[in-house]
């Protein structure tokens, strides 16, 4: 439970600083010899700020849900 809660927290402080998750992905388009021509598109997953805020909440409830149990 606690890497789950880990895991929002770091998705909802992801969500709030930068607005989504963003990431560049390359393709090879042809490969002849010593010529390789590539191409790159940038993706991203756009996370509302709100969204963002309960993941953060979320994840730290339950870290501290994790932590009380296993005390």
């Amino acid at each position: 439970m606690k890497i789950i809660g880990i895991a929002l927290i770091v998705l909802g402080v992801v969500g709030l600083v930068y607005g989504g998750i963003s990431w560049t992905q390359r393709e090879t388009v042809l490969d002849i010899g010593p010529v390789e021509v590539a191409r790159e598109d940038r993706e991203s997953i756009p996370v509302p700020p709100i969204a963002g805020a309960i993941s953060l909440v979320a994840g730290v409830a339950l870290v501290l849900a994790g932590g009380r149990r296993a005390a």
